[in-house]
């Protein structure tokens, strides 16, 4: 833990975006199970929340290609700042949602949010390697995955106690408060001078949101880059439907205290430290050198498909609490080592743009998953184990398929980390 206090100790930019990464996701994990739980609450049908999912992830999808553009062309600091800004006031408009008649306000302001938050996300991720130099990449992507584990595992754990204790509205407005707080600490960074003069610069190219378009051809002539960018993507196909079937699983099958929500909270503080620890164990027995991240990133898939088979045949929440575990030890590897490659070996030029794509396509394949969770269960008729273990079925292909990548492209990743100059030292 100690190259982590080097790291946060040492650098005051990333210092400051990681305290607001802190305060943001806790109010989303608050948001999240109090949202889901409202949807619950008031419809009680697996496609309501289904869409609540789908609210989240497709604006995600459709705003990504401009996301990125922005990311490349325009201040990215500013960027998230605006974004975290607007997404305080939309979060305090579900206050206004009350009965089942309203929950299309609920959905509406959500498809808002998240477009917001598809502007964020590429910046965010676009701007860490512009504050950290070439050793701390790693590290601090590892850190980013750590404290997303540890936010879901203490504020899921919270946000369900606190949605129990002081009611959904609560949720919201800490929601809100916790937006505001991260702008702060935001406004605090200073971009290097050379990272604003390139922002500049693109400023007066043409092109404008059609520049995404360079950005696919980039990676139509990278083909190891493309694979590793859809990774996450292939992942999401299977996990993607998790996010239903928990909130199902909490409420009906598992729940404690007389309601779901606190097992809910149970679930994502669990999966939180298996997302934190996964990566960290898998650095520490294999190392952070290219080749061994791509094995990394193998051994992520095993365990997540391993995973998703014990959550089908769980009978105790015991049992659906390992499972969960040993899931999220192979997501968090999964979403690590995949970010810090692309990371590596995509040049400045062309990396928001790249991680846009990216996280366009996983939001697209998290979409596709959660409608079909609610409906297979709601339309179909199938169980919530026949469906997971269709989540299982859907895990073994993608790890089958990444190990023919894996092993097919073995020697062009290191070579593709060789040629961008960010990356020249690891090579």
């Amino acid at each position: 833990m100690s190259v982590y206090w080097t790291l946060l100790r040492g650098n005051r930019n990333y210092r400051n975006l990681w305290f607001g990464y802190v305060i943001t996701q806790l109010g989303d994990w608050f948001n999240l199970i109090a949202t889901a739980s409202l949807i619950e609450m008031l419809s009680g049908s697996g496609t309501a929340v289904s869409y609540l999912f789908l609210a989240r992830f497709l604006p995600l999808f459709l705003f990504a290609p401009l996301a990125g553009v922005l990311a490349d062309r325009y201040d990215r600091r500013k960027i998230m700042i605006y974004s975290n800004l607007v997404q305080a006031a939309v979060v305090l408009g579900f206050l206004f949602v009350r009965q089942a008649a309203d929950l299309w306000l609920l959905y509406l302001l959500l498809v808002i949010q998240f477009a917001l938050a598809a502007l964020f996300v590429p910046a965010r991720t676009a701007v860490i390697p512009n504050i950290v130099v070439r050793r701390e990449l790693v590290t601090a992507n590892a850190l980013d995955s750590l404290t997303w584990s540890v936010m879901l595992a203490v504020g899921a754990l919270l946000g369900g106690l606190a949605t129990a204790a002081l009611g959904i509205q609560a949720a919201f407005v800490l929601n809100a408060i916790a937006y505001a707080g991260s702008t702060l600490l935001l406004a605090r960074i200073a971009l290097p001078t050379r990272v604003s003069e390139a922002a500049v610069d693109k400023l007066a190219a043409p092109g404008g949101w059609f520049n995404f378009l360079d950005g696919l051809r980039y990676l139509r002539g990278e083909r190891v880059i493309l694979g590793l960018a859809l990774i996450k993507a292939g992942g999401s196909l299977a996990w993607g439907a998790i996010n239903v079937l928990e909130v199902t699983f909490a409420h009906r099958v598992f729940p404690l205290a007389g309601g779901g929500e606190v097992t809910l909270g149970l679930i994502y503080m669990i999966s939180g430290i298996g997302t934190g620890v996964g990566p960290l164990l898998l650095r520490r027995w294999l190392g952070d050198a290219p080749r061994q991240m791509r094995w990394a990133i193998l051994v992520g898939l095993f365990l997540m498909t391993a995973g998703l088979a014990g959550l089908a045949w769980a009978p105790t929440l015991a049992w659906f609490s390992v499972a969960t575990l040993v899931r999220t030890l192979g997501t968090g590897a999964l979403w690590v080592f995949s970010a810090a490659l692309l990371q590596l070996a995509v040049p400045d030029r062309v990396r928001g743009r790249v991680f846009a794509f990216e996280f366009a396509v996983l939001t697209l394949t998290q979409s596709i998953s959660i409608y079909w969770a609610g409906f297979a269960i709601d339309r179909i008729g199938l169980t919530l184990t026949q469906t997971t273990w269709s989540m299982a079925a859907i895990a073994v292909g993608v790890a089958a398929i990444w190990m023919l990548f894996h092993w097919r492209t073995r020697a062009v990743m290191v070579a593709a980390v060789a040629r961008n100059e960010f990356g020249e030292e690891l090579a």
